[in-house]
C-alpha cells in the first residue's frame, strides 16, 4: 500500500520553529540576554516560544517589565501568574522610581510612556544586559517594519535604521562593542492574527481585558479610554458604561479599548481577521503625536 507522508509544516509551526531558533542563537551568542516582559499577549507569546525553545530546562534569563505605574491591575496579575509557573526572575524597572532617582524628569507634560525609554535603557546599563527580547512585530507600526530581527543598538541605546546589519538566509550578526547591546524580535514575522491563533491553539493565559467585559470609559481623540484616577476628565467629557476589549495593552492613560462583544478567543480570532487597522493605529494615543512618532521613539531607545 503506497502513503505519502506530508512533511511540510504549517504557518504557525514555521514562525514557532523561527522564533524557538532566534532564541537558542540568543542564548548561544550573546552573554547576557534579557526578555522584556509586559504582561500583555505579544510578550505572553514569547515566554511561552522561550519556554518551548529550552525545556525541560528553565528559561535561561530572567524576564523585565518597565513599569509606568499606570498598567492594568488585570496585566499585573497575569504576569504574575506566568513569573511564578515557570520560576523566571523578575526585574521591575520603575518609571516612578526613575523619577524619584533623576534617572528621568517628569515635567508634568511628557507621558509616562515615554519616559519608559530612560528607565530601560538605565536597567539595560545597570545590570549590563547585551540582548534585550522584545514583542514587535512588522505588522504594527511602520516603523517597526524596519526593524531587523537583531536590531543594533549604540552605546546610548539608540537606533539607527539606515544603518542595519544584513540578514540573508536567517543568519544573524551579534557582534557587539563595549557598552553596546541588541534588541531582538523573535515576532517580527508574525500577525495579529498568528499571534491569537497561537494563543487558542496552545491555549495560552492572557489577561482578561482581552476578552468582551462591561468597562466605564469616555471618548477621547477618536479613542475610548478608561475611567481612572490618573484618567481626569477634560471638559466635555462624559463617562458610559460599555460593552469592550482591548486589542493591546500598556499605559491605561494612553491605550483605548474598543466596543466589542467577542468573550472568546475564536471570537477574538474571527474580530481580528476581519479587521483593516492594526492594534496600535487603533488604540494607542502615544503612537497619535505624529506620523513618525514610534520612529523618533524607537532611536531615542524605545523597544
Amino acid at each position: 500500500m503506497q502513503t505519502n507522508t506530508d512533511y511540510r509544516l504549517s504557518q504557525l509551526d514555521e514562525l514557532e520553529a523561527e522564533s524557538i531558533h532566534i532564541f537558542r542563537e540568543v542564548a548561544a551568542e550573546l552573554e547576557k540576554p534579557v526578555l522584556m516582559f509586559s504582561g500583555g499577549k505579544d510578550s505572553i507569546v514569547m515566554l511561552r516560544l522561550a519556554e518551548k525553545a529550552f525545556h525541560p530546562a528553565r528559561i535561561p534569563f530572567p524576564v523585565l517589565q518597565v513599569d509606568t505605574g499606570y498598567d492594568f491591575p488585570e496585566v499585573l496579575a497575569c504576569r504574575d501568574s506566568w513569573v511564578d509557573r515557570l520560576g523566571v526572575r523578575l526585574i521591575v524597572a520603575s518609571v516612578e522610581q526613575a523619577i524619584a532617582d533623576g534617572v528621568v524628569v517628569d515635567d508634568g507634560k511628557t507621558t509616562r510612556n515615554r519616559l519608559q525609554i530612560g528607565t530601560l535603557l538605565n536597567a539595560i546599563e545597570e545590570n549590563a544586559f547585551t540582548a534585550a527580547f522584545g514583542g514587535g512585530r512588522r505588522d504594527e507600526e511602520k516603523a517597526r517594519a524596519k526593524e531587523r530581527v537583531y536590531s543594533h543598538r549604540d552605546e546610548f541605546g539608540q537606533w539607527d535604521p539606515k544603518n542595519q546589519r544584513p540578514e540573508l538566509w536567517s543568519l544573524y550578526n551579534g557582534r557587539l562593542h563595549e557598552g553596546e547591546h541588541m534588541r531582538v524580535f523573535p515576532l517580527s514575522n508574525w500577525t495579529e492574527l498568528d499571534i491569537w491563533d497561537y494563543i487558542a491553539r496552545e491555549g495560552i493565559e492572557i489577561p482578561s481585558i482581552y476578552f468582551s467585559h462591561q468597562r466605564r470609559v469616555f471618548e477621547r481623540d477618536g479613542m475610548l479610554l478608561s475611567e481612572s484616577e490618573f484618567n481626569p476628565l477634560r471638559d466635555g467629557e462624559t463617562v458610559t458604561e460599555r460593552t469592550v476589549r482591548f486589542r493591546t495593552v500598556g499605559d491605561l492613560t494612553l491605550t483605548g479599548c474598543v466596543e466589542s462583544s467577542a468573550g472568546t478567543l475564536q471570537e477574538i480570532v474571527e474580530e481580528v481577521a476581519a479587521s483593516r487597522i492594526t492594534e496600535r493605529g487603533a488604540t494607542r494615543g502615544d503612537d497619535r503625536f505624529s506620523e513618525a512618532a514610534m520612529e523618533d521613539r524607537k532611536k531615542e531607545g524605545y523597544f
